[in-house]
């Protein structure tokens, strides 16, 4: 399977563009030969975004078989994947520390939801919805980009067991019609596009400002009518305080007597 060109010529737009992007908060479906060729752009350093022409990813899916199964140390299991696009990638398990993954309501040990890693004696197994991940296993996976020692590292955030042919069929239709309507081409904007997203930003920010300052007027109106409303209760105690007092002293000169 060829893989998609790496061309950086493309305009790189505007961070804030980003959320009309096609694939900037979207499971981009790709291969792992794909993900490898996926660059980074100076000025977006430690933020885990990359680049296939000018379209910024965060977020990947992949489909393959499992060709190795690593427990690396107490915190990170690692899975292997080869899709047979030329080139395999790890996966990266996060797990919870053990005073969490120990609760009784947590579901899971790791940080996806529906993965355990079942470590005991003699016995080291990766679950996924109940069912062990072994050797040839073939998964759906949904990830963010790393890298680690210079290499393409996949985190995982959500995954599921391909069941049948049929499922990883589909799938790999999946990334075909994606790479074909999306990846293969350049993502256009134009400069009235920009101006527009531009104006609805500021429009949202705007609104935001707006809501913030009502909020704060609201919550200011709160706090004024509880001070009030402490103030009264504290003069009442007062006053009840005092009465109390007085009686106390009218009841015990009659005592005297």
């Amino acid at each position: 399977m060829t893989t998609l060109p790496s061309i950086s010529s493309h305009p790189i737009y505007p961070a804030y563009c980003f959320r009309v992007s096609p694939t900037y908060n979207a499971w981009v479906k790709l291969t792992i030969a794909d993900v490898h060729t996926l660059r980074a752009e100076h000025g977006y350093e430690g933020q885990n975004i990359y680049w296939h022409l000018n379209h910024p990813i965060r977020f990947v899916r992949l489909v393959g078989v499992i060709v190795a199964i690593d427990d690396i140390n107490a915190k990170y299991t690692i899975l292997t994947l080869d899709d047979s696009s030329g080139a395999t990638i790890e996966v990266k398990i996060t797990r919870l520390p053990t005073n969490i993954s120990t609760l009784v309501e947590c579901p899971s040990n790791t940080t996806v939801s529906n993965v355990h890693v079942a470590i005991r004696r003699g016995v080291f197994e990766v679950e996924v919805d109940g069912q062990n991940l072994d050797i040839g296993t073939v998964i759906k996976a949904k990830c963010t980009i790393a890298e680690f020692r210079g290499n393409k590292q996949l985190e995982l955030k959500r995954v599921s067991v391909v069941r049948s042919t049929d499922e990883e069929v589909r799938a790999w239709a999946e990334t075909a019609r994606f790479r074909k309507d999306v990846l293969e081409k350049s993502w256009v904007l134009s400069e009235r596009d920009q101006k527009q997203i531009k104006k609805e930003l500021k429009m949202q920010w705007k609104k935001e400002k707006e809501h913030q300052r009502l909020k704060a007027e609201h919550d200011a109106r709160r706090l004024e009518r509880n001070r009030t409303r402490d103030e009264k209760t504290a003069l009442s105690e007062q006053k009840a305080e005092r009465r109390r007092k007085k009686e106390e002293v009218i009841m015990n000169t009659g005592a005297l007597i």
